[in-house]
């Protein structure tokens, strides 16, 4: 509950506070509160500058955007500010919304338009004669970063538009983080002990802000265009906007997703729909978009503040549980740093059973301040990690949390490196680092093992039969009869995959050595240069700074890995035992594939889609999960989905797999 403001120093000081919650989550991309709480911070603000207009500071965030512009950018001026919604949490609120656009407009038959609410971070791009020239954050709301670099490494935003399109257009939209990337990148930060992302939005906005472009790319970002800020011709409907962009070849929301509205009534249908899908969709949303349709009203109507009197979001409460934290357990992860984990009384969230959440590491536990015994709020961070929000209710007698002295695992004392929010085991032998090391060998990010799960390798390493990954290929029948469950079925599939594993490639040879900042995009790049795992060992720090997409911090990782006598001992093991990394073959110089962009859709026949992408690679091309106006090629087998027929609709050219070899 917010604490309601009755005096000018409770005033100036809420001001104050509500700035550093402003800093936290635009500049840092690290908040310290939820949304809900923020917004609620921010109503009791203008509620007392309501009361009090003589006392309103002009530095109160109620008037200002809360983004800024980013040191190391180059900024722009909008040529049409670009205002922040007000929020709306409720039904009662959405029809006060109405009832001022009715008086407002002086009429009740106002039709509006109901889009969902993406949750990313805002930006404007602007084409002149169809070809992308610039791309700037809402920053300041006047004045943004210039970060059209950073926007071009979107696959689904076409650089060039393929229909005619006004000299000048300039678009609002939305870059965002799908749910997936969002927990791919997370897991690899808290692997090297980096802090972690809140949610897909932070995380949008924080890649958004990279000095290097290259790294962006690595991000996967996507972007969804909604509204037009110049270059509108004779549009007269929000509703039309969306069409409008669609046909010009740029990323719109489906037309599932939005929708006219006449009353409140229908309003609140389209909503709770939204709400049914949103689980479904593969990235975040925080509810809905509410916009008076007719853009010949929207000057008229004016603005209020740092928002526009047009629309206003209506956004979903978050879904919340209270449960107590029975206990804080350790993890002990592949690199050595130590994850504190709430061990939860089981609750319903969000359509299933928790019972675990992690704490990330030591700083966010005291900034919680959390005690074992607590009674806690947790949500779905990004709807889809648990999180715990803070403390609910305590008991008594309880005391604070303590990151252990010594590792759980294997009692060494643990080390905090500076600058590092982790805490690590700094022994290279724990056994806990080993077992999800020797996971991770296993897993299809690096050697691909078959059968060769969490499970196994658990039964494996506690019999002492493992401890690292050059001992899975010494393992025989004899030694997998006894572990539980294993019959000759298990046994013989097993060994199979191990058998198979060993004829693997560089890129994945290099992934399963785990060098620290190394990930897949990188190891490929090493592959492809070293051409063989030996000139990798032996190359400099300067010939690797020199590979485009490999800086400084990732070179001298590579150099003081094969610096060390176990890890050249264990390469060596693994190619003496039969593992044998081959490289990628030299793409082919000048082919029709170079440079284009391939998505394959359907069953193939004559090829894995694995074999396919590399045969697409080894040619100068690249290959992309999702169909845009950057699409070249779209390779369609038997029962294609509906990236074929996106295809059809973009008029992107599509290729049966006999078309496909005669092209190789």
């Amino acid at each position: 509950m917010i604490k309601k403001i009755t005096t000018k120093k409770e005033y100036l000081d809420f001001v104050q506070e509500v700035k550093k919650h402003d800093k936290l989550y635009y500049q840092e991309c690290k908040p310290e509160i939820t949304d809900y709480e923020y917004d609620q911070m921010v109503k009791e603000l203008q509620r007392y500058e309501k009361e009090n207009p003589q006392e309103i500071d002009k530095r109160s965030p109620t008037s200002l955007v809360g983004e800024k512009t980013t040191k190391g950018f180059k900024q722009a001026q909008h040529t049409v500010p670009m205002l922040s919604l007000a929020n709306t949490y409720s039904e009662e609120e959405v029809q006060d919304y109405v009832n001022r656009i009715y008086k407002l407009l002086n009429k009740k038959d106002v039709l509006f338009c109901c889009e969902l609410k993406m949750d990313g971070t805002a930006v404007s791009i602007r084409y002149e004669k169809g070809k992308l020239v610039r791309a700037v954050t809402r920053g300041t709301g006047t004045k943004g970063d210039i970060v059209t670099p950073n926007i071009r490494t979107i696959k689904s935003l076409p650089d060039q538009l393929k229909t005619k399109a006004p000299d000048v257009l300039e678009i609002r939209g939305e870059v965002f983080m799908s749910r997936k990337t969002f927990q791919d990148i997370n897991k690899r930060r808290e692997e090297e002990g980096l802090d972690l992302w809140a949610n897909p939005r932070n995380a949008a906005a924080g890649s958004l802000k990279l000095l290097n472009h290259h790294e962006v790319e690595k991000r996967n970002l996507d972007i969804v265009l909604y509204s037009i800020a110049e270059g509108d011709g004779n549009l007269i409907s929000q509703f039309e906007v969306h069409r409008f962009l669609k046909k010009l070849g740029l990323p719109v929301s489906d037309e599932k997703h939005y929708s006219k509205c006449h009353t409140t009534k229908e309003i609140f249908a389209f909503a709770d729909k939204i709400l049914k899908l949103r689980e479904k969709l593969s990235f975040e949303i925080d509810g809905i978009v509410i916009k008076v349709d007719d853009i010949s009203t929207h000057k008229k109507l004016g603005r209020t503040g740092k928002s526009p009197r047009y629309a206003v979001a209506y956004k979903f409460a978050p879904e919340q549980a209270t449960t107590e934290i029975e206990d804080i357990t350790v993890q002990v992860g592949r690199t050595g740093v130590l994850t504190p984990v709430a061990e939860l009384k089981p609750v319903q969230l969000a359509g299933s059973k928790i019972s675990r959440a992690t704490l990330h590491n030591e700083d966010e536990v005291k900034r919680l301040g959390i005690h074992i015994g607590d009674t806690v709020l947790i949500e779905k961070g990004g709807d889809v990690i648990p999180k715990v929000v803070k403390v609910e209710k305590r008991k008594k007698d309880t005391k604070p949390w303590q990151m252990p002295k010594k590792c759980p695992i294997c009692k060494t004392d643990v080390v905090r490196v500076e600058k590092e929010v982790a805490v690590r085991c700094p022994n290279p032998k724990c056994t806990g680092q080993k077992l999800r090391s020797l996971i991770f060998f296993a897993s299809k990010h690096a050697l691909d093992i078959e059968n060769l799960g969490e499970k196994v390798v658990q039964q494996l390493v506690d019999k002492g039969f493992i401890a690292r990954p050059s001992d899975i290929y010494i393992l025989d029948k004899e030694t997998l009869s006894q572990l539980e469950g294993f019959k000759e079925k298990s046994i013989n599939n097993l060994l199979e995959s191990i058998e198979k594993s060993r004829d693997c490639t560089l890129a994945q040879f290099i992934m399963g050595l785990e060098i620290k900042y190394v990930g897949k995009e990188t190891a490929e790049l090493l592959a492809e240069i070293a051409g063989d795992i030996k000139s990798l060992e032996k190359m400099k720090r300067d010939e690797l700074i020199e590979i485009e997409g490999v800086g400084e911090k990732v070179a001298d990782s590579i150099v003081e890995y094969f610096q060390d006598e176990q890890n050249l001992e264990e390469i060596d093991l693994l190619l003496k035992h039969g593992v044998t990394p081959k490289a990628a073959k030299k793409k082919i110089a000048g082919h029709e594939f170079s440079g284009k962009v391939f998505v394959l859709t359907g069953s193939l026949e004559k090829f894995t889609r694995d074999e396919a992408a590399k045969l697409i690679k080894e040619r100068g091309g690249k290959t992309s999960s999702s169909v845009s106006q950057k699409t070249d090629f779209v390779l369609v087998g038997e029962s294609p989905g509906s990236k074929y027929k996106k295809a059809q609709k973009l008029n992107i050219k599509t290729i049966s797999e006999e078309e496909f070899e005669k092209m190789l």
